[in-house]
């Protein structure tokens, strides 16, 4: 990966514990069981070691997928905590996966020692491989082996939307965390209802579709509070990584324009639209 790419984002919002209130005359959307009959955690296990193991061409493509990816998540990361003038001397990423984001990080200089936990055997050992990682262990996708407030700051990015009980991994998360970061996909929109839509978020394992006040609920179920929050509908180079023709990356681009320009003039419509990513740095209500 070449030199870090810093890009402008924009959304960033503080929020304090008195728009609780607020918060709760918003509506809650989150559609539960995406993937018809997955909720237990072995076959959850399952799930993700094959999406690990795949064949070596297209283990190869999703690797840099994930790697493009974790460049826009950095970003949120360092956005957030600068905004909030915080510079944690640890980080834990809870669902690491193959340790993309904390591999960027890394050659940013950000977050301290930096360790991860992450379900599957498989991600683990390719996380493992990464240079600039103190630690990272599989576990067992709700309980993590660590004290009290161990970690200066938790991540859970791209997590939340993947497992049955968002709520409780965001509170086990904040009890060994003394901050945490989350970012989800906020999928409660017209574009998402349609049929492909709803097979694409099955076929990447997403069991919740989330609007912002549903987001914003978990974190205040699991005893948190927000600080500062983003919103991102994403680069260009996001949008067109999957396109294979000129008349697929026209059509990515244009995608990509009007996606830019509805959340840079109105975000409200962008969320009741289409699926852009919302970030935020929370803390613990006490």
């Amino acid at each position: 990966m070449g030199s870090p790419r810093r890009h402008r984002r924009r959304g960033l919002v503080g929020d304090r514990r008195g728009d609780l209130a607020q918060r709760r005359h918003e509506p809650l959307v989150i559609e539960v069981a995406i993937i018809a009959g997955i909720s237990d955690s072995e076959r959850l296990l399952g799930f993700y070691e094959q999406a690990y193991a795949k064949a070596p061409a297209d283990a190869a493509l999703y690797a840099r997928w994930r790697a493009l990816s974790a460049i826009g998540k950095a970003d949120h990361v360092i956005a957030l905590c600068d905004r909030a003038r915080m510079r944690p001397a640890s980080t834990l990423e809870v669902g690491c996966g193959d340790g993309a984001l904390l591999c960027e990080l890394h050659q940013r200089g950000f977050g301290g020692r930096l360790s991860g936990v992450e379900i599957s055997e498989a991600a683990v050992a390719i996380a493992r491989g990464r240079d600039g990682l103190e630690a990272v262990e599989p576990y067992d996708g709700e309980n993590l082996p660590f004290g009290r407030r161990e970690y200066g700051l938790g991540i859970l990015s791209h997590v939340l939307e993947h497992v049955p009980a968002p709520t409780a991994l965001l509170a086990e998360v904040a009890r060994v965390c003394r901050a945490v970061l989350v970012e989800v996909p906020l999928e409660a929109n017209l574009s998402a209802r349609r049929a492909g839509k709803r097979e694409q978020s099955a076929e990447v394992g997403h069991l919740q579709g989330m609007d912002r006040a549903a987001a914003r609920r978990i974190v205040e179920d699991a005893g948190l509070y927000l600080v500062v929050e983003l919103q991102d509908p994403l680069e260009l180079e996001v949008h067109r990584f999957f396109a294979k023709t000129p008349l697929e990356r026209t059509a990515a681009t244009m995608k990509w324009a009007v996606r830019a320009g509805v959340d840079r003039v109105a975000p409200p419509l962008a969320r009741r639209l289409f699926t852009v990513h919302c970030a935020a740095l929370c803390l613990p209500v006490e």
